[in-house]
């Protein structure tokens, strides 16, 4: 007795077709699973047994084989407990073995027969979207995840038994599909705004450009001065995810079973992290289960590094090739996977161990040689991969009790709004929607500066000592700051308010 059906097991943020083959024959009672299958696949064992005789189905003493096919690609947790289930019945001909045809199923059993949801359900809906034939058949909890993606019909079961009847019987099991996801915002407190912000006028300019252009961020200041203020508030003043995004942040949360039931992520995600984070925390990994890691949880987002030089300098050093690729690639003996990690780094960090070398009344108390280990920690090529150095002043006490109103977050998000439109339309075809991912080769392009403007950044690339990378930083920079600005031609303004976001190349006390 032989009986085939289909399933899905994830590989990085795709999924790959499994087939399930069972062969039921005489002879000492026994439940094998081949096909490199992990622990967790194991164990399907035991739980469909269980699952199938609490759903009044018993099977009979024989030798049953359970072959996860190809053999070669490793099958791990719980996803093709449903599938073995349905396959054994249909080699005891309890049920049509012609039922099973054209359908994937995908979820994981409970011992009383109920079905709990497993994680990466969205990539499989994805992948499976260009076939049109294909029914996905999955708990009731992942149907939100499946429903966001169009062109894929999928069938949501509570239990073991509505699966059964609905083969049988061709009645779909009663469950709502939502017609609608809601919105899920990022992990950051929504009664923030950027009106809370007292003074640093300068600060506030400058994120209202990295936000536009999607540039990296630097904040350097004193203890207390308000880096983390600003940080945070970023949300706040960027734009949801269109569809796509949407759909590729999603994928990512829904791997890592960090997905609702009910929301897929519309909002830029917002990762701030301890610096006690380790390599494969930040970039992902795993010595069996290969992982994303919070570079790629950051996704379309924000990844906010506080206190940046206290992170390791493995760590660090790690960021240099996500920032340039927007791809992180890790390899291990048994796979080597790809996560997308397309993120705007914001960190921030004081000038000095003791936080009050800049400071404007208080004295530092750090040797020099104290200083120049602390800034060490952060190298020089990480440096010019961060498009902006900000310099962040105590604010003065007329400051803070001023009734003057601030710009609110949404005055900065409409503006920087405008902005990314102008960028979308300008770069339509081609495959970067920002000015910080201009490539080099497109910089003489999109990037015409003025006669006065030229000799202004020829001075400082002399004066300055700036690197060829920090040379296009800066004119991507200033590229943006012209989109805000609403002009064509990138004038000497732009590019000295560029250069001026770059306090590490300038400042004199480094």
């Amino acid at each position: 007795m032989l009986a085939k059906s289909r399933s899905r097991t994830i590989f990085g943020v795709t999924s790959r077709a499994v087939d399930v083959e069972i062969d039921i024959a005489s002879g000492i009672k026994a439940f094998t699973i081949v096909g490199l299958p992990d622990t967790a696949c194991r164990e399907s064992a035991e739980r469909v047994i269980a699952a199938l005789k609490n759903s009044g189905f018993k099977l009979p003493s024989l030798r049953i084989t359970v072959n996860l096919a190809p053999a070669h690609l490793r099958k791990e947790g719980a996803m093709h407990d449903l599938a073995i289930a349905v396959t054994i019945l249909a080699a005891l001909d309890i049920i049509d073995k012609e039922s099973l045809d054209n359908k994937v199923f995908c979820g994981e059993l409970s011992l009383d027969g109920s079905l709990r949801p497993v994680k990466g359900i969205l990539c499989v809906a994805d992948d499976l979207k260009k076939h049109k034939d294909i029914e996905l058949i999955i708990p009731v909890q992942n149907i939100c995840e499946a429903s966001a993606v169009k062109g894929i019909l999928s069938i949501a079961a509570s239990s073991l038994s509505e699966v059964i009847g609905y083969l049988t019987s061709g009645i779909r099991p009663a469950h709502d599909v939502p017609h609608k996801n809601k919105a899920a915002s990022s992990p950051t407190i929504n009664d923030q705004d950027y009106s809370d912000i007292k003074g640093n006028y300068n600060a506030k300019r400058a994120m209202e450009i990295a936000v536009a252009g999607g540039h990296n961020v630097l904040l350097i200041g004193s203890p207390g001065a308000g880096k983390t203020m600003l940080a945070q508030r970023l949300p706040t003043i960027i734009g949801e995810l269109n569809k796509e995004e949407s759909i590729e942040t999603s994928k990512i949360y829904s791997i890592c079973g960090c997905l609702s039931d009910k929301e897929l992520i519309s909002m830029p995600p917002f990762r701030a992290l301890h610096h006690s984070v380790s390599d494969a925390g930040m970039l992902g990994g795993g010595s069996h289960h290969i992982r994303p890691g919070e570079v790629s949880l950051a996704h379309n987002g924000i990844l906010f590094l506080d206190e940046l030089p206290e992170f390791k300098r493995n760590v660090l050093e790690a960021l240099r090739q996500p920032l340039e690729d927007d791809l992180i690639r890790i390899s291990r003996a048994n796979a080597s996977l790809s996560y997308p990690c397309r993120f705007m780094l914001v960190a921030a960090m004081n000038p000095c161990p003791c936080g009050f070398l800049t400071h404007p009344k208080k004295i530092c108390t750090c040797s020099p040689g104290q200083i120049q280990r602390y800034l060490s920690k952060i190298s020089g090529p990480l440096l010019d991969r961060i498009d902006m150095h900000i310099e962040i002043q105590p604010i003065k006490y007329e400051q803070m009790i001023e009734k003057t109103s601030e710009k609110t977050s949404v005055n900065i998000k409409k503006r920087a709004n405008e902005a990314r439109s102008i960028q979308a339309k300008r770069y339509k075809n081609n495959n970067y929607n920002f000015n910080a991912k201009l490539p080099h080769r497109d910089i003489g392009k999109h990037c015409q500066v003025s006669k006065e403007a030229s000799e202004l950044l020829r001075i400082a690339m002399s004066e300055l000592f700036i690197s060829a990378r920090a040379y296009d930083k800066i004119l991507r920079v200033s590229r943006t700051i012209a989109d805000l600005d609403k002009k064509m031609l990138i004038g000497v303004e732009q590019i000295s308010e560029a250069i001026s976001y770059r306090c590490l190349d300038t400042k004199a006390w480094l």
